[in-house]
Formats: structure tokens, sequence, C-alpha cells
């Protein structure tokens, strides 16, 4: 099983979006290779609030994989809002021993669709799973470009 994760702050609207339709596409594109991959699936978000101990050490974990610089974006003002000032933030300290902080909120992407396009080879590809059991399987269709 794999899973993509991204830090975000708990406040922005697209958090609210995703908890209303917890559904993405993530899009990615490698010039060298003319690659691009379209990943779909449900995103979790995690945050303090969140019930599971293993997404709460999760989301630790991820706080901790950060730089302190990274860290310290969350205890500034919210993302995307008008400044109230004009002067530079102050600035803001942080214990690095310290969890994460309510604003912090981890997403995980759970992907149930891939679709592979190579322009190089003019192939494409859809790789799409299903759960049995329990037990997560993919299967592979080629398909027209």
């Amino acid at each position: 099983m794999f899973s993509f994760a991204g830090l975000t702050y708990l406040s922005l609207v697209q958090i609210r979006d995703i908890n209303h339709w917890p559904f993405a596409e993530i899009c990615w594109y490698f010039v060298g290779s003319w690659e691009q991959f379209r990943i779909n699936g449900y995103i979790d978000v995690i945050d303090e609030s969140n019930s599971d101990p293993l997404k709460l050490q999760q989301r630790e974990k991820a706080w901790f994989a950060s730089s302190l610089n990274s860290r310290l974006q969350y205890l500034g003002p919210d993302p995307g809002l008008p400044s109230i000032t004009e002067d530079l933030p102050k600035d803001f300290s942080l214990d690095p021993s310290a969890g994460p902080v309510s604003p912090f909120c981890l997403l995980v992407l759970d992907p149930d669709k891939v679709d592979y396009l190579n322009l190089k080879t003019n192939m494409r590809a859809s790789f799409e799973s299903s759960t049995l059991n329990g037990v997560k399987t993919w299967s592979t269709e080629r398909i027209n470009p």
C-alpha cells in the first residue's frame, strides 16, 4: 500500500472543502521523460481532533520530519488573509522538541486510480484498485491515449 502525504494549515478554505468532498487528483508531469501521472483518491485530513492514535502518530512524525522554519509558519497569522499591518511579522519561537501545534494538519491521499500517459511512446494505461476482504489489489488496463 502506498499513499501521498502533504502538510497544510487547518484554517484554509480548501480543508473545509475536502472535509465536505474528500476526493482529489494529483497530476505530475515529468518533462525529461514526457510522462504524466494522474492519481485519484480519497483524502484524509488528520488534525489534532482525530481520534485514531495511529493517525495522530503519523501527524506527529510528519511534524518532526519538517524543518523548524517550516514549523514556524504555523505560528503566524492565517495564510491568504489580508495583512493588517505593514510591519514584517514578528519573530516567533518554537521549542524544537514540542509536538504539532493546532493549525498543523496532515493530508494523506490514498490512491484508488492512476492514469499513466507516456507522450514519447504514445502509451497510456489505467490502474484501478479494488478491495476484497480488506486487501487492496490493483488491475491494469492499456487504453487509447
